[in-house]
C-alpha cells in the first residue's frame, strides 16, 4: 500500500510540473504578443515592454490599444510604483 502511495505521489508531481511549465510559457507568450501590440507606437519601447511584461505576468492581463483602456484589466490599470505613478503602461 505505502508503494502504491509513493508510486502515485511521484507521478503526481512529475505531472504537475510539466503542466505547470507549459502554462508558464503559453502565459510568456500571451504577455509578449499583448505587449507588443501595447507598446508598438511608445517612444522608448525598451522601458514600455519591460514593465508591460512585468505588470502582465502579475495581472495576467493588457488592456487593448496602444494606450488607455486600461478598465479592462484593473490589476493592470491600479499598480503604481513608489511614487505613487502608474507603472504599467
Amino acid at each position: 500500500m505505502k508503494l502504491v502511495f509513493a508510486t502515485l505521489l511521484i507521478v503526481s508531481m512529475v505531472l504537475s510540473s510539466t503542466f505547470l511549465q507549459m502554462a508558464m510559457a503559453d502565459q510568456k507568450d500571451f504577455c509578449d504578443s499583448k505587449c507588443a501590440v501595447r507598446c508598438s507606437k511608445a517612444g522608448k519601447q525598451e522601458r514600455c515592454l519591460k514593465y508591460c511584461d512585468l505588470c502582465c505576468k502579475r495581472c495576467n492581463c493588457v488592456p487593448s490599444g496602444t494606450y488607455g483602456n486600461k478598465s479592462e484589466c484593473p490589476c493592470y490599470r491600479d499598480m503604481v510604483d513608489t511614487k505613487g505613478k502608474p507603472k504599467c503602461p
